[in-house]
């Protein structure tokens, strides 16, 4: 059963933003909101729960995991960034936007796409993200709470794309499955980031989601 955290969103108590960080250190995962939708994750380089959430996900180890950095200055520590990406990522972020970039070999090869040697990352524009992201001192693995259906449990456990499930009811679905639920009171939104590749010569906008009409301006 998960341990349940609740924290001001605007203005997260730092006892509780402190237990947080030591659950993470001692290999937690946990179940949390950001400026997009619920994610499930952990410290990046607790490898054993980096493993944890891969199963969780069903995610093979081929797909890549995107995690969240607490600045610009710390996503050059993570990723090469070119003067174009710097460019970009430095008007838009924080915000809604996944950075498709060149891993650095700080990057866990569990958590990059193994072909392409690249990584996926954000700086969101969540106060309680960035406070756990403050405190923990490394980036935290970020991806959808949305699961696949269990087709031996009738698709119980996963949530389907067409369902709106509350914050109690996701609560729910997943206190089994994490070890911890940073609760802000905030309901799930099922708005999706978007995601620019900047690997290349030229910026590509590989996914629409919030923010896109603004990141149009920079691809």
């Amino acid at each position: 059963m998960a341990q349940i955290f609740s924290v001001h969103p605007d203005n997260p108590q730092p006892r509780r933003i402190e237990e947080i960080k030591t659950a993470l250190s001692d290999g937690a995962v946990m179940l949390y909101p950001t400026d997009t939708v619920y994610a499930i994750g952990c410290d990046l380089n607790a490898k054993s729960a980096v493993e944890r959430v891969r199963k969780i996900k069903q995610l093979a180890n081929d797909k890549p995991l995107t995690f969240l950095c607490s600045s610009l200055s710390n996503v050059a520590t993570y990723a090469n960034v070119s003067d174009t990406a710097y460019r970009i990522m430095k008007h838009l972020i924080p915000g809604p936007y996944t950075f498709l970039l060149p891993a650095t070999k700080l990057v866990p090869r569990l958590v990059q796409n193994p072909k392409r040697k690249t990584t996926g990352i954000r700086v969101p524009n969540h106060k309680v993200c960035l406070e756990m992201l403050s405190a923990l001192g490394n980036p935290i693995i970020s991806t959808s709470a949305h699961l696949p259906p269990d087709e031996t449990n009738n698709g119980i456990l996963g949530v389907e794309e067409e369902q709106i499930l509350s914050r109690v009811e996701l609560f729910d679905r997943l206190e089994g499955l994490v070890d911890v639920i940073v609760d802000t009171g905030e309901e799930p939104s099922y708005e999706v980031s978007t995601i620019l590749d900047l690997t290349g010569e030229e910026p590509m906008m590989i996914r629409q989601g919030l923010g896109w009409e603004r990141a149009t301006a920079w691809v």
